[in-house]
């Protein structure tokens, strides 16, 4: 098929990519230049393991292609995918401004039939306002599916080629059909096609991620009320987790989730509840602990040190607000480090991916290093944001020489209480501070 995908970001890129990769011919097309020359120039925008790799391949064999101009892109397509940002309002509303910009774009340049498809996580009903601006600008016959994106940013390219599901939202059987033909190639292991109408696609998103929102923050209560009564969240953890019915992902305890979905997709959810009426008191439960999560690692270091930290230098491991992304949107670091900087000390950070998007939000009220123990010089403590591999096993006896005084605080519990205290440092981790082992 003939596809344009407007939208250059994770879910445009990676979508568009993985289309191409099956034998679509594809045009990712963006109003940004800037990402555009990128593209055209062998780059790539966003850090997505696996993702470079195969958009080389398909440009070399002229499956896909970059470029501003929409117009042609909307004209050569059979289908178009809308995947531009939809980001949080100022009432935690998703702002669908560009979602409409871009359906006036498509209904000015259409010349036939097309199937528009919802990439973007829009609130329910979003599809109805696509139509009706498509449907201002164009008299050519369209639909529009709503095909919500279960992406999760490192893991995006494996995610898109071997879905556990795709959902399907329309009420045209022959959009219907174009669609399941697209994404037959990538259900081969019969992983299921769920076609439905159109509201409850959209609903489906957002309920999935709140849905794991509410898992994560949950797992961080227990591990708080861990550190008050005894108990260690690991054996917590694995004695929970090994029932069926709930199992174990997700239920990683921590300081708090961060990213470009969950925290933006939970309080739109809530948004849209309260546009129609109804207060969603857990998904509101669920925001409410996360942004309380991600002040955690500041009172241990307000507990060690005191509220004043003029004159101190704290080391940070991890930047972006998972492994394996260069993405720091809503990330516990940047809270973190904004309390750092408010209380005085100095900061010296390092992230394997994130360093240079760290500089977009902090420019030069941080140091950034090019190695996990450059980062440790002369540092008071070290604060670990991200779960990075490197981090898990470093060397205990480098970083105690390192270190000015041997403090760790752990918002990810990479550490094993019992050892890393027998190496002599000060450990502060979630749910396990008074574990044995």
């Amino acid at each position: 098929m003939n596809i344009a995908v407007i939208g250059t970001g994770y879910v445009g890129l990676v979508a568009g990519t993985c289309l191409a990769e099956t034998g679509n011919d594809v045009a990712c097309l963006d109003i940004d230049k800037g990402k555009i020359e990128t593209l055209q120039n062998g780059g790539v925008p966003i850090y997505e393991p696996g993702l470079l790799e195969m958009i080389m391949r398909n440009v070399s064999e002229g499956r896909l292609s970059f470029s501003t101009d929409i117009a042609a892109g909307v004209r050569m397509a059979d289908v178009i995918f809308v995947a531009v940002g939809t980001p949080q309002d100022k009432d935690g509303s998703a702002d669908l401004q560009y979602v409409l910009q871009v359906a006036r774009s498509i209904g000015r340049a259409m010349n036939g039939y097309k199937v528009i498809v919802l990439k973007s996580t829009v609130p329910v009903g979003t599809h109805i306002k696509v139509r009706k601006m498509v449907k201002r600008h164009t008299k050519h016959k369209f639909d529009v599916v709503s095909n919500p994106e279960f992406m999760k940013e490192g893991a995006a390219v494996g995610d898109f080629l071997r879905p556990d599901r795709v959902v399907i939202g329309t009420d045209s059987s022959t959009a219907s059909e174009v669609m399941q033909e697209l994404y037959a190639p990538f259900v081969r292991n019969e992983n299921p096609i769920y076609v439905m109408d159109n509201f409850s696609a959209e609903m489906t998103k957002y309920a999935a991620n709140a849905l794991l929102a509410t898992k994560i923050s949950f797992m961080n209560e227990i591990a708080n009320l861990c550190d008050l009564v005894g108990a260690d969240v690991k054996a917590v953890r694995k004695g929970v987790g090994s029932d069926s019915r709930i199992g174990f992902q997700f239920l990683f305890p921590g300081h708090g989730y961060g990213g470009s979905c969950f925290p933006k997709d939970v309080k739109a959810l809530i948004r849209i509840a309260e546009e129609a009426g109804m207060k969603l008191d857990l998904v509101k439960s669920t925001d409410r602990v996360n942004q309380r999560q991600k002040k955690k690692l500041v009172s241990f270091i307000d507990q060690h040190y005191g509220p004043d930290l003029t004159g101190m230098t704290f080391a940070i491991w991890g930047l972006s607000f998972k492994p394996e992304t260069d993405d720091m949107r809503e990330a516990p670091s940047l809270e973190i480090i904004r309390a750092l900087l408010k209380r005085k000390a100095k900061v010296r950070a390092y992230d394997p991916q994130a360093g240079e998007e760290a500089q977009k939000y902090f420019g030069r009220k941080i140091e950034i290093l090019e190695n996990s123990y450059d980062a440790l010089e002369k540092a008071d403590g070290l604060v670990v944001c991200t779960e990075w591999n490197e981090f898990r096993r470093p060397n205990y006896a480098k970083m105690r020489e390192t270190m000015k005084q041997p403090v760790i605080f752990d918002g990810r519990n990479l550490y094993t209480p019992k050892l890393i205290r027998k190496m002599g440092f000060s450990y502060y981790c979630i749910g396990r501070n008074k574990a044995a082992n």
